[in-house]
């Protein structure tokens, strides 16, 4: 590009030979538009440099995270239809697993452990239901310097872990001569699934507009049915919800339950997996009932997920029927 005089040329000077002691200089072209590099343009690249950094982190983590969570559920589901009693091992289609869970000898034991399993959770989670609802309902009417006291007592189970809990339970259980078995576990899952129950009937409360309890009060509605037909029928979406929290955080529950369940041989299907993985090895049959109870559960989010969504199209429906027409 030498012979291309228009688009470049040397300064004057800019090539000669350095005197004995001369240090050398770089010569600008007076051409060009050079930018003066600065600590705040160097700070600013900087910056910029981490937020697109750590957003593409972000970014690739939460991918990392759905491909975590789906790649060892899709195995065992693919591995539950064979025979093998190595996960990895592909030895032919085959439904024995399946066969094998419901009628095979291990029916006894692992169908025992999953019936105290959602025996537990429907008792805890149903009562922890009533008593967050109650609750949450007396929170809500107190004055906001209590109910701020009240709601940080209410969030330490939540931030408790597991094992401390469990500890806590078992010594209570054991100083107050409580002998430890089904009571015991339902109590315990009572304890810790009620606050949650609470966290989430709270904003439903919050939500709400106080008139119309008062307005039910006015119209001569004793208490008991102004929060029979009014709060309750309001606060409803919330109760749902922490049910299905409660019931899926006894399912899930293991630390409290093996500190609370005691020596007479209760199992419910962590512990039963806990025990059975102690062995030197998990029954094979256990990957046919997660991909049941991953079914069970894929069914039912799409059933409610539904309804939800027929539930908001009838509203908006209704709020376009009572709009005035112009």
């Amino acid at each position: 590009h030498m012979d291309k005089k228009e688009n470049f040329s040397l300064p004057e000077n800019a090539c000669r030979e350095l005197k004995e002691g001369e240090k050398y200089t770089p010569v600008m072209s007076p051409d060009r538009n050079y930018r003066e590099v600065t600590p705040w343009s160097v700070g600013w690249g900087v910056v910029m440099a981490i937020l697109f950094s750590a957003a593409a982190a972000y970014l690739g983590l939460k991918v990392g995270q759905v491909f975590e969570a789906a790649i060892p559920i899709a195995i065992i589901a693919i591995f539950s239809f064979t025979e093998s009693k190595v996960l990895g091992n592909w030895t032919g289609f085959s439904t024995e697993l399946y066969t094998s869970l419901f009628s095979g000898g291990v029916r006894y034991s692992l169908v025992d452990a999953l019936k105290n399993t959602f025996i537990i959770a429907l008792t805890a989670a149903t009562v922890s239901t009533i008593l967050g609802t109650i609750a949450a309902i007396g929170i809500h009417d107190l004055r906001y310097g209590k109910r701020r006291a009240i709601n940080f007592v209410n969030n330490i189970p939540i931030l408790n872990p597991d094992i401390i809990t469990g500890i806590s339970l078992f010594l209570l259980f054991v100083s107050l001569g409580i002998t430890q078995g089904y009571t015991t576990v339902i109590l315990a899952h009572i304890a810790f699934c009620t606050p949650y129950v609470v966290l989430s009937i709270m904003p439903r409360l919050t939500q709400m507009n106080p008139n119309i309890y008062e307005a039910a009060l006015d119209l001569g509605a004793t208490p008991m049915q102004a929060m029979r037909r009014v709060i309750i029928p309001e606060i409803r979406p919330g109760m749902i919800s922490g049910f299905i929290l409660a019931f899926t955080l006894s399912i899930d529950d293991f630390a409290v339950t093996i500190f609370t369940n005691g020596t007479d041989g209760l199992q419910t299907l962590s512990t039963y997996i806990y025990a059975d993985a102690r062995k030197g090895g998990l029954t094979p049959e256990l990957r046919a009932l997660s991909t049941i109870i991953l079914v069970v559960v894929v069914v039912l989010l799409i059933v409610v997920n539904y309804r939800a969504n027929r539930q908001a199209k009838l509203a908006e429906e209704q709020q376009r029927q009572l709009k005035p027409k112009k």
